[in-house]
This record gives C-alpha cells, sequence and structure tokens, in this order.
C-alpha cells in the first residue's frame, strides 16, 4: 500500500510541476510570474511544461552571474527544504525520480554499485555547482551552468529533447554539445533499468544537498529498539542501500517507507518529529 500511494504521490507532483502542458506542442518555455519560484525536486527550467525553477539551475544561475551575488531566496528554500523534508523531496516530489523507478520496473537483471560511489554527487555539487560557475566564466565575468550545460541528463529529457522535436531552428543547430547529453541520457536509460535509481544514488547534487539535512530533518525516521530485532529485513529490501536499524536518517534515505512495511516486529516509525 505504501508503495502505491507514494507513486500516486510521485504522479500529482509530476503534473503539478509540469502543468503547462501546451508547451509540450508549441515548444515553448513557460515564463510567467510562477517560473522565479523553485519548485523542490529536479525539474528543468527548460522543460516545456515547468511551470516554476530548477533550483540546482537557479543556484548556478546566481553563482555564476557576473556580480557574484548570495541569493538568500534561493539558498532559504534549499535549507527550507531540506530542513522540513530532507531527502522526503527525492522520493515523493521528484520527477526525475520518479522516471527512474519506471525504468527500473523493466524486467532484467538487477545490480548493485559499489557502496563508496555514493560521494561521487557530492564532488559533482562542488565542482560542477559551485566551482566551475565561478571560475569558468567568459569575458564579461558569467559563468556557465555547468552541470545543466554539461550533464544533466533530467534537462535533456525533459528539456532538450521536447525543444529539438517542436523547434525546427534548433534542430538546424544541434551538435557536438547535445549528442554529448544524448549519451549521457541513453547510459542513465540504461542503468536506470538494472540499477534503482542510479542518477540519484551517484550524481544528482541536489539529492547531495538534501541529504545532508536528513539526520536533522523534521521529517525522520525512529526505530524502536524495545522492538528492533536486528533481523537486518529492513536494510536487505532497502534499494537505496541504508542499514535503516542502524542509521534510519542516512543521508542515502529517500524516505520511500517500504522498510517500514517489511519490518516484522514494527519497529520503525517515521513522521515530522520534533528535535
Amino acid at each position: 500500500m505504501v508503495k502505491l500511494h507514494r507513486k500516486i504521490i510521485q504522479v500529482i507532483s509530476t503534473l503539478i510541476t509540469n502543468v503547462n502542458i501546451k508547451g509540450f506542442f508549441e515548444g515553448k518555455i513557460y515564463r510567467g510570474s510562477l517560473k522565479k519560484v523553485c519548485v523542490p525536486g529536479l525539474n528543468c527550467y527548460s522543460c516545456p511544461g515547468a511551470v516554476g525553477s530548477c533550483p540546482i539551475g537557479s543556484l548556478q544561475a546566481v553563482i555564476g552571474s557576473a556580480k557574484y551575488r548570495i541569493s538568500y531566496y534561493v539558498f532559504g528554500l534549499l535549507i527550507l527544504f531540506g530542513v522540513t523534508m530532507g531527502r522526503f523531496v527525492c522520493g515523493f516530489l521528484c520527477p526525475f525520480g520518479l522516471v527512474q523507478e519506471l525504468l527500473y520496473k523493466v524486467r532484467s537483471k538487477k545490480l548493485s554499485i559499489p557502496r563508496w560511489s555514493k560521494y561521487i554527487k557530492y564532488g559533482v555539487l562542488i565542482v560542477f555547482v559551485v566551482l566551475l560557475p565561478i571560475l569558468w566564466v567568459n569575458k564579461v565575468g558569467i559563468g556557465d551552468p555547468a552541470f545543466c550545460k554539461y550533464i544533466c541528463p533530467a534537462g535533456t529529457l525533459e528539456g532538450g529533447i521536447p525543444l529539438v522535436l517542436t523547434n525546427p531552428a534548433l534542430k538546424e543547430s544541434v551538435g557536438a554539445l547535445y549528442a554529448w547529453k544524448l549519451g549521457l541520457l541513453v547510459i542513465t536509460i540504461i542503468a536506470s533499468i538494472i540499477i534503482f535509481r542510479p542518477f540519484c544514488k551517484v550524481l544528482c547534487p541536489l539529492g547531495a544537498i538534501y541529504g545532508l539535512f536528513n539526520p536533522i530533518s523534521f521529517y525522520r525516521y525512529e526505530i524502536d529498539n524495545d522492538k528492533c530485532t536486528s533481523c537486518g529485513k529492513c536494510s536487505k529490501l532497502c534499494k537505496m542501500d541504508v542499514e535503516v536499524y542502524k542509521k534510519p536518517n542516512s543521508s542515502e534515505c529517500i524516505r520511500c517507507g517500504e522498510c517500514k512495511d517489511a519490518c516484522p516486529a514494527k519497529a520503525i516509525d517515521s513522521g515530522f518529529k520534533g528535535q
């Protein structure tokens, strides 16, 4: 039942985030007042259906500006989402997370990845989201949004492909960079079929940010040690490779709730807790 409820919330969140359906037919990006608001999950600004901005894209735009400003609005929203929900956002509100989970349902041999690979996303956050937009600038001092431009497969899927397909001018101008991004997307799609949410585990800088808040967020998991038998069933079931009964608020936990359903002792509780 938890799986079904979560999928419903994921679908509703994706639809609300991309409610500008006519944009997909017109090949145009919504530029109304709502675009000034950052959505919680990873959803490309350039997606024709998007009515809000991606927090990572907004963060890079501010960092890479000619004035090197700090946007208290963008940072404040990231902190607000992080402190209140942590990676609950990843598990329930992120459209690209839903895409990866649907791909994982394709019948195939499933693989796991090394635990150390989870640290790569922190390097991506530091290098591509923070340092490159500051250090790699053009003649007027404006930096590229390096993560969005060179890595983000969500942007290619949600923004790049729909716009190229519906805009003849863009179709004629695509080159090596688009081919590179398309290749990364294909790799991500294939990986998502055999590995559960590989982008979230390895590359997503937004997941890295929210993960830092998991241990202190108001929404959290708790283990009743009087009930827990340390059977490890929760850890064996966890697709994010979290040892739930040992570290219920791990930075990798996306709060999917499947461990709660699986616990034979009903020792796992979740919700908004006081600190």
